[in-house]
């Protein structure tokens, strides 16, 4: 089946499910000691009772807080849906040995283990430098960041390779389409962005990964993380999504951090004028659609409602990445038919 049609079928399948997603459960104890503090007037304001009406976006009172578990507070405290790339956010325990470590407006993903970590994108080169301070002050040491893994290779989330791979021991590790421009800074001619974009410092890869190939961690010699990839192009032509399990005690879930898959070009790109890119973009949604995958994450965190999730403690629904991926194919096809038009007016 194609990926057109597949995703076409998974909506319906899916469609007035009330199931979308488990509601993430009350802080408990792991989630106290976990927990960053809040500053002390923000603290004394979301312990005050509120009554009357109240609107969510004028301000982020008690009841903005109500629902909103203590580790994810102080990140949904500072930030805002789409916020700036490059300002500092606080570091977060998503599930697990998973951590958010990026900015408000860009992801950066912490996988940590007993001796190594990986880690997911690096901001921009001033985002990258946010990300180191995050891993510090979460506790852990960023020598002992062994990988390096790209979502997709725009310098707002790549370009900050060179300064994190000078401040670990990360080995570097790109799609076989990415890594020309990882080793270059150039962008790649195939990008339906090519020449929206300034040149990147350049960095050494030495890893080159497919669909289904993982990367993993060791701790006393045995496999302690494994992460897998899988090709997710259209956005841009080397993107890629990971998936992994990461566990609380027994509390097991599957971690997605899926690429941005947004049709965004530079003005004389045109989709429709390259069937066989359009049809490695559908491929990679589809593939996108049906793994299983408990939390979605984006290298833009408003892709995938991350903040108002958090907010409703939902960072947990099992559907997420099968609606994402159905609403980034309704944007292509609302895309192309755009082309359609325009082509029609000429």
């Amino acid at each position: 089946m194609s990926g057109r049609f597949a995703l076409a079928a998974l909506a319906a399948l899916i469609a007035g499910s009330c199931a979308a997603g488990s509601a993430a459960s009350a802080p408990d104890a792991q989630e106290a000691r976990d927990a960053q503090s809040l500053p002390p007037e923000l603290a004394a304001l979301v312990a005050q009772p509120q009554t009357g009406s109240f609107n969510p976006e004028a301000s982020k009172d008690a009841e903005f807080f109500k629902d909103t578990p203590e580790r994810f507070r102080p990140f949904v405290a500072v930030c805002n849906p789409w916020d700036e790339w490059d300002k500092p956010a606080p570091p977060f325990r998503i599930h697990g040995n998973t951590y958010y470590v990026g900015t408000c407006g860009i992801a950066a993903i912490l996988i940590a283990g007993d001796e190594e970590h990986i880690l997911l994108d690096s901001g921009t080169a001033a985002g990258a430098q946010v990300i180191l301070a995050n891993i510090q002050t979460l506790g852990f040491s960023t020598d002992d960041v062994s990988y390096l893994l790209h979502s997709h290779e725009h310098f707002d989330h790549i370009g900050g390779f060179s300064i994190l791979a000078s401040h670990t021991q990360a080995r570097i590790v790109s799609s076989y389409s990415s890594e020309a421009v990882l080793t270059t800074g150039e962008a790649h001619r195939d990008d339906p962005q090519f020449g929206m974009h300034a040149p990147m410092e350049p960095v050494l890869v030495q890893r080159r990964v497919a669909t289904g190939d993982s990367i993993e961690t060791l701790s006393n010699g045995q496999i302690e993380h494994s992460v897998t990839a899988i090709e997710t192009p259209g956005h841009s032509p080397g993107a890629l999504s990971w998936q992994w399990q990461s566990c609380e005690s027994d509390d097991c879930k599957m971690i997605v951090y899926a690429d941005s898959l947004s049709p965004v070009s530079a003005d004389d790109y045109r989709f429709s004028d390259h069937p066989e890119y359009l049809a490695a973009y559908r491929e990679g949604l589809e593939r996108l659609a049906y793994l299983d995958c408990d939390i979605l994450l984006t290298p833009h965190p408003s892709h995938s409602r991350m903040l108002r999730r958090m907010r409703r403690g939902e960072l947990i629904e099992p559907t997420a990445c099968a609606y994402y991926a159905i609403g980034k194919n309704q944007d292509i096809e609302r895309r192309l038919a755009a082309e359609n038009e325009t082509s029609d007016g000429d």
